[in-house]
């Protein structure tokens, strides 16, 4: 990649206005299902900033996606900056920028990642660095289970309103993901008939949630076992795991559910259907073991995927951070599921995770160094004008 223009790019990121426009996001509460005033937020600022700004409801009315597009003019591939303006359900932190870190809700997850991606759109417009193609910015709710359910970026792909390919500044910086486990969060409830009732007052015979659960439980730790023999060389092996049981109201009543919380976790090529008849299979044995009903909701997040390490977008990628850093990253997979994997297992669209090395994901103690942030908008302007350029 032309070193003049790498140091070009360098040197138009505004870290001001980078830092300027994280806080302004990071200080709109955004839980998940509520983040339309950040999303009215972001279209203010890319507005402010001359980029025409479309909004779609994409099956979520409350927060309709925010789209905004660079065009070069010149025929060619699209590439996607996308990102999530919602965030778990924790205490509100307002921002605040101490030591050159960000500090506040969202700040690694994942406010600051699109702020770099923005910073990195402003940059190819003001340089007019892309030599083809478009690059799409998007941003959207509904990511963060168990509150959503990836509804608006399945809508997104099923509208065609997606590019050829997608980076996601989610908070991994090393190594690169070219694949990842696939994920669904489930809760079981097991049923019986009749009333909740004193424990010396049962009928013969009444079945016993609390037992079934506690079966239920078992015969998952003796499957985590088996499913520990299905493995990828990258990503590891499938799970599944429990960590939630609920029932009754106090110690001596004989109660009539109880539940059962976890995850299930499979690699690839494994079929997110197939895993959810499997899940079905095992429960509907238990029940009958059991006597009672099981009844399951099993939210898939995202499905097991893996990207081609010599596609297009893997190429233009370590071309981009090799002319930053000297040396390409190295490959690997993603720890967690994202909104990459819906893109790839559902929609066929290679998706990169690549953001800034943040922490606290998930805590109420999220940090961003600003440095990072900044990378981050270099190596996405440095991307999509290897990946619109390539011949």
């Amino acid at each position: 990649m032309n070193k003049a223009l790498c140091d070009q790019v360098a040197r138009t990121v505004d870290r001001q206005r980078l830092t300027d426009t994280a806080v302004a996001l990071v200080e709109v509460p955004s839980p998940t299902r509520s983040a339309g005033a950040a999303a009215n937020r972001l279209a203010e600022i890319l507005t402010a900033d001359g980029f025409s700004v479309k909004r779609h409801a994409a099956d979520w009315p409350e927060a309709p996606i925010v789209l905004a597009v660079l065009d070069s003019g010149v025929p060619g591939p699209t590439l996607q900056f996308d990102g999530h303006l919602d965030t778990v359900h924790l205490p509100f932190v307002p921002p605040r920028v101490e030591n050159d870190t960000l500090y506040g809700s969202s700040s690694a997850d994942m406010k600051g990642g699109i702020a770099a991606a923005l910073e990195a759109l402003r940059v190819l417009r003001t340089l007019d660095a892309l030599p083809a193609g478009r690059v799409l910015f998007t941003a959207h709710d509904h990511h963060e289970g168990p509150w959503g359910d990836g509804r608006q970026v399945r809508a997104m792909i099923r509208e065609g309103l997606v590019g050829d390919a997608v980076m996601l500044p989610e908070y991994l910086a090393t190594p690169l993901p070219v694949a990842g486990r696939g994920l669904a969060i489930f809760q079981a409830t097991i049923r019986r008939d009749g009333e909740p009732v004193h424990e010396v007052l049962r009928p013969i015979g009444t079945p016993d949630v609390v037992a079934a659960g506690a079966h239920l439980v078992n015969r998952l730790h003796v499957w985590n076992q088996e499913l520990e023999q299905n493995c990828h060389p990258l990503v590891g092996h499938d799970s599944t795991f429990v960590g939630n049981i609920q029932a009754g109201e106090i110690y001596n009543q004989s109660p009539t559910e109880c539940f059962v919380q976890g995850t299930r976790r499979w690699v690839p090529p494994t079929r997110s259907a197939d895993v959810q008849d499997g899940f079905s299979r095992l429960l509907a044995e238990v029940a009958a073991e059991t006597g009672t009903e099981i009844n399951v909701e099993f939210a898939v997040q995202g499905g097991a995927y893996q990207v081609d390490s010599d596609s297009r977008l893997v190429r233009a990628f370590q071309q981009a951070h090799t002319a930053l850093t000297g040396s390409s990253l190295p490959l690997g997979a993603k720890p967690f599921v994202d909104d990459g994997n819906i893109y790839t297992s559902e929609g066929g669209i290679p998706a990169l995770t690549h953001g800034p090395a943040a922490t606290g994901a998930h805590t109420l103690h999220e940090a961003a160094p600003v440095d990072e942030l900044v990378r981050v908008a270099n190596v996405y302007a440095l991307t999509a004008v290897a990946f619109c350029g390539e011949a």
